[in-house]
């Protein structure tokens, strides 16, 4: 496996962080950099987690911050900071789990 780095590259007043929060920088170990984004965006908090809706099957990750090329962009991680061994997963930073915002009626 190989070392990604997803960082935000969008402005801070960008209306797609409207859609999801950003998460800062985050590295992860995963088999490619579309993997890298697949593995960032599973550390979320999904619908299916919580007595929430929808939870009959409908998943949220493919809507993460981390999924979308105007939020994240995915850069490989310098050999020698992080070990390469390991399993597949978060390495560094602080993927938040209040990603679930509630809905106005």
């Amino acid at each position: 496996m190989k070392l990604y780095r997803l960082i935000p590259i969008a402005a801070a007043n960008d209306p797609n962080w409207d859609l999801a929060p950003n998460q800062g920088e985050v590295v992860v170990r995963a088999r490619s950099s579309g993997d890298a984004r697949v593995v960032a965006a599973e550390a979320e908090l999904d619908f299916m987690e919580i007595d929430a809706l929808p939870g009959d099957g409908n998943s949220t990750t493919s809507s993460s911050a981390f999924r979308s090329e105007k939020l994240y962009t995915v850069v490989d991680e310098p050999a020698g900071t992080y070990p390469l061994e390991g399993p597949r997963g978060v390495v560094d930073g602080t993927v938040r789990v209040d990603n679930i915002r509630p809905t106005e009626l």
